[in-house]
């Protein structure tokens, strides 16, 4: 392992690979030095020769003789005389290849196994005009000789080869010389080398440090340090990597801060948005679906993992399954409703896609728009009321005018007065009906001008028991004030809305209740509040129709609250009143035992004794 590891290290390959360059280099100069040594001596020798040859007369006058084999003492008096000032082998071999004179023992014999036959053949064939050389191992007593051996043919006047005049070297001394030389050359190769290692290794630190340091901060980086910071120490290729890598550490800090900022947003938004998301790929893995869509379809985040979507969402609507889904968006966004849970669901789905416009996925808005199903029913009732309760004054009116005026006035005068009185009340009915409609529209759009100040609620409670005293004497009913007419509850309001509010609930409990009935009126304080609570002993409300009662136009008995000129808007407008006044208005009712009605209101922040007559 470790040896793998020195391996896998760029600084190791390039100290390898200097040396070995540095190896090769050096070897590859040495092989052609010692080459071109060995060649020096060789052609020095033979160049010698030729000229000693040439500047001499010894090879004119061993051709002077004429036939060779007839001169041989005279030849080889001459080769003696030449021997001593020519350190080499001298033989003459004549056409029959006898050595017929030589400077050594071979004198006489044949030349064959004792010459380079190759060279003596040329030579006697005419294949060489001036000589021939050749270099060959020459073996004695047992013991190789590197030898050169350079031959010159011996020719008459007409240019025959008579002869060879054969010169032999003894290049041992060369050899030794030579090899010293190598010996040497290997010998400075190994410090050399050693040198080149220690250069190497410093050359590839230059190079690797800093590698390494990159790298190490790169690391940091890919765990999410951008705190690194390369030094740069040169202008080279190292140092404007350095700069690069700082230069990518800011570009990639600032787009992953910038990645970060909208992720966090896109999560802020996704989480807070009150509608719900749901991302789903086309495998029907359900990719995201943010705390909305969650909360509206009742599961959590475990309920997902390792589901299919159609698994899920079957169990809500049929018609949004993966398939029908995918099929639904092939030309663009679509659209579907569902009710799941008492709530009416709308989806809008699409496609969407990656980079390359490839689809990989449907995303899903859902809306929860139960509220918006029911103002747009209540709008619908609205207006249908609206037009039932203007329709029925109107058809009254029309009929009694248009019979007013084919019978006229003078027919029966009583019948035409109480035609009158008719048209009159009805007339008056929708005027009441308007002025409530136009007083809902300024509270609905904050419209109302309101005219608040600190007032005495008692004074208020009283003044309306009074008002509503002769209507109530009109059924026997009997109004039993509870409160204290001397005391002071003050509460800072616009006294005619607050009276309008108190008369309203007075009237409702004086029409509801029975002839001879009873009806309680209190007012107290309840720690920063104030209270007033009217309760009858009258037909009451139905347990389910009490949460309706404040719904416009809404009556729970329609009948008589037509016959007594009720328009179902009164409490409407209380709760918005009392609403405005940062208060409420509540009711607690049994059916045929009577109904109890609590407002209550902020006490005014300072106490004080005002008139508000």
């Amino acid at each position: 392992m470790a040896g793998k590891r020195i391996w896998s290290s760029i600084r190791w390959k390039i100290v390898f690979i200097y040396i070995l360059l540095v190896f090769i280099a050096t070897s590859m100069i040495g092989v052609f030095i010692m080459s071109q040594l060995e060649a020096y001596y060789n052609d020095s020798i033979s160049s010698n020769l030729r000229k000693t040859v040439a500047e001499t007369t010894i090879l004119t006058s061993i051709a002077s003789y004429g036939d060779l084999s007839a001169h041989r003492d005279e030849i080889q008096t001459g080769l003696d005389a030449w021997a001593r000032t020519l350190q080499n082998e001298i033989f003459v071999v004549d056409g029959h290849w006898e050595i017929i004179a030589a400077t050594n023992e071979y004198k006489g014999q044949s030349a064959h196994g004792v010459l380079e036959e190759t060279l003596i053949f040329k030579i006697l064939n005419g294949e060489y005009d001036e000589y021939g050389e050749y270099d060959a191992i020459y073996s004695r007593d047992g013991e190789d000789i590197p030898t050169k051996s350079v031959a010159f043919p011996i020719t008459d006047d007409t240019g025959e080869t008579e002869g060879v005049l054969y010169f032999r070297t003894d290049m041992t001394e060369i050899q030794k010389t030579i090899n010293e030389a190598k010996l040497i050359f290997v010998r400075a190769m190994a410090p050399a080398l050693f040198i080149t290692v220690i250069l190497g290794f410093l050359i590839a630190r230059s190079i690797t440090v800093p590698i390494n340091d990159v790298t190490k901060k790169a690391e940091r980086m890919a765990r999410g340090d951008f705190s690194q910071e390369v030094s740069v120490k040169s202008d080279d290729e190292i140092g404007r990597l350095a700069e690069m890598f700082n230069l990518l550490r800011i570009e990639l800090d600032r787009t992953v801060s910038e990645i970060s900022s909208e992720k966090s947003k896109l999560e802020a938004i996704l989480k807070n948005m009150a509608d719900g998301l749901i991302a789903v790929d086309l495998s029907g893995h359900i990719i995201h679906a943010n705390p909305a869509a969650r909360e509206m379809l009742k599961f959590g985040e475990n309920d997902i993992e390792n589901k299919h979507y159609d698994r899920i969402i079957e169990k809500y609507t049929e018609n949004l399954s993966l398939k029908t889904v995918i099929r639904n968006c092939t030309n663009g966004a679509a659209m579907d409703t569902f009710i799941y849970g008492g709530a009416t669901y709308t989806v809008r789905y699409d496609r969407f896609q990656d980079e390359n416009g490839a689809d990989i996925g449907i995303i899903m808005l859902l809306q929860d728009v139960t509220e918006q199903q029911k103002l747009e029913n209540m709008q619908t009732d609205f207006v249908a009321n609206v037009s039932h309760e203007l329709k029925t004054p109107l058809t009254t009116i029309k009929s009694y005018t248009e019979t007013l005026l084919l019978d006229g006035l003078e027919s029966d005068r009583n019948t035409a007065m109480e035609f009158l009185k008719i048209v009159d009340a009805e007339a008056d009915r929708m005027n009441r009906l308007v002025k409530d409609l136009l007083q809902l529209s300024r509270l609905d759009y904050k419209q109302e001008k309101w005219y608040k100040k600190e007032g005495n609620l008692i004074l208020l409670l009283s003044a309306a028991v009074k008002k509503m005293e002769m209507m109530a004497r009109s059924k026997e009913q009997h109004l039993n004030v509870l409160f204290d007419e001397d005391a002071h509850i003050q509460v800072d309001m616009d006294r005619d809305r607050i009276e309008q509010v108190v008369l309203n609930v007075l009237s409702n409990a004086i029409k509801y209740t029975n002839e001879k009935g009873r009806i309680d009126i209190d007012a107290y304080k309840a720690g920063r509040n104030a209270r007033i609570i009217v309760g009858d002993n009258g037909i009451g409300i139905p347990e389910n129709q009490i949460s309706r009662v404040f719904e416009r136009f809404f009556r729970v008995d329609k009948a008589r609250s037509r016959s007594a000129g009720g328009t179902g808007l009164g409490l409407a407008i209380s709760r918005q009143i009392i609403e405005e006044h940062k208060g409420f208005i509540e009711i607690e009712s049994k059916e045929k035992k009577g109904t109890r009605v609590t407002i209550t209101l902020p006490l005014a922040p300072h106490r004080g004794r005002q008139n508000i007559e």
